[in-house]
């Protein structure tokens, strides 16, 4: 939903208010529905007496001083009497439970008969009939007291209660966010490369078998680690020394071999190569400490060797300050972003240009490596990022297994960047990464 908010302390927050509102409102319901026989019974009560008591004054007194006494009622009480008129319209009286039930118990007690209304002929007060020698008159009541006035305080009180209720609720729940937090952390950290940690199992029973749960994982990723760097050191002994020794057979051969000795020596580089990229993958650069460097002076520095080699590479290095990376992991991205660019950004012309920039871009660095080949299709572009990807054998055969580009984005990512490959505007084929700034 649109308007929910994300996080949990503020959903339980407001899931409290909105039951502390509704439960203080039903209350007040509740306690005006119990409280309206009571206010409807002292309402009736004040009405019956003041129309008896009228009554009986009226009939016990003389008949010459019926209109001083009726001026004396209507000057102390306020209590006037009029004579009804048959012909005159009453209006029925408002749809109020309270009026309802008060006039209800009027006429259990003066008779079935008895009439009332509210604000009669436009004259404020409750109109009720009773008769005299057979006349029927009106007994006009100027006030009704049913009930006490609202207590203002209680406002004040449950403004109150409301909101220490809320301090409670964000207390509680910053407690119980505090292990969620700490856990969260701890698999992001494992999530950037870092060395795993583990947690104090401590608080509600939930929370530690979740933590107990994330250490067992913690322990089975260290016990990983142990047994991947085991099988390391087996295949760099088990691979390598034999290649190095078929290379040194190979190179003994006769002068009358030499037809095959160059295609041998490229088959056994291409599969020292290959070796090579496999250790590069699983071994990670997780534990390669951050370094405080220049990174034009890293770009220099890579691109010089290709330089000697024959292979020339175009700078456009910008301004930018010292970057916090780790050095070999990032010597080692950019020398297979420069290698596939070799490989594969060939141009139409049957030559190679590759471009090297860095730039500045408000709180990131821009590293990007770019080529003069033919590009990719866009589908492509994000399936190369995954291991052992490759285009079509029309694009390239290098004798690599597809594990460079995938290398690349994994340190990329380990930086907490995201590596993007894309067709430039003026041809070729970009790889890029983008790293926030970190403090130095």
């Amino acid at each position: 939903m649109r308007f929910v908010p994300r996080k949990l302390q503020v959903r339980i927050v407001l899931l409290m208010l909105f039951l502390l509102v509704t439960g203080q409102v039903a209350a007040l319901k509740l306690f005006e529905h119990f409280e309206l026989e009571p206010r409807a019974k002292a309402g009736a009560l004040q009405i019956i007496s003041t129309v008896n008591l009228t009554r009986a004054a009226l009939l016990a007194a003389h008949a010459e001083r019926r209109l001083p006494l009726l001026q004396e009622l209507n000057q102390s009480e306020g209590i006037r009497v009029y004579p009804i008129d048959y012909f005159e319209e009453v209006e029925p009286l408002p749809d109020d439970p309270l009026i309802q039930l008060i006039a209800e118990k009027v006429r259990a007690e003066l008779g079935v008969n008895t009439v009332m209304a509210v604000n009669h002929l436009g004259l404020p007060g409750v109109w009720v009939s009773f008769s005299i020698f057979g006349d029927a008159y009106w007994a006009v009541i100027p006030r009704v007291q049913t009930s006490h006035p609202f207590p203002a305080q209680w406002f004040e009180w449950g403004g109150v209660v409301t909101v220490l209720s809320l301090f409670g609720a964000w207390f509680l729940m910053t407690r119980i966010n505090r292990p969620l937090n700490l856990l969260a952390d701890a698999a992001d950290a494992i999530g950037r490369g870092e060395p795993a940690v583990k947690l104090a199992e401590i608080g509600a029973e939930e929370f530690t078998r979740v933590i107990h749960a994330f250490n067992k994982m913690v322990d089975a990723l260290a016990h990983a680690e142990a047994d991947r760097n085991l099988l390391l050191g087996g295949v760099s002994h088990d691979l390598r020394t034999p290649l190095a020794r078929l290379r040194l057979a190979v190179e003994m051969l006769p002068e009358q071999a030499e037809t095959f000795k160059k295609g041998m020596i490229q088959d056994i580089g291409d599969m020292d190569a290959i070796v090579g990229q496999f250790l590069d993958f699983v071994r990670g650069a997780e534990g390669e400490p951050e370094v405080v460097i220049s990174l034009n002076d890293l770009v220099r520095d890579v691109s010089s060797r290709y330089m000697r080699s024959g292979k020339p590479v175009q700078l456009e290095l910008g301004g930018l300050p010292d970057v916090k990376i780790r050095r070999l992991a990032m010597q080692r991205m950019l020398t297979n972003l420069v290698d596939n660019a070799f490989h594969y950004g060939v141009g139409s012309d049957g030559k190679c240009k590759v471009r090297i920039r860095t730039w500045r871009q408000g709180y990131d660095w821009i590293l990007s490596v770019r080529d003069s080949g033919p590009g990719l299709p866009d589908t492509e572009a994000e399936r190369l990022l995954r291991p052992f990807e490759r285009l079509d054998p029309a694009r390239g055969k290098d004798g690599g297994a597809g594990l460079g580009l995938a290398i690349a984005a994994r340190i990329a990512h380990l930086h907490g960047g995201e590596l993007r490959l894309r067709n430039h505007e003026q041809g070729g084929l970009e790889a890029s990464i983008k790293v926030p700034f970190t403090d130095v």
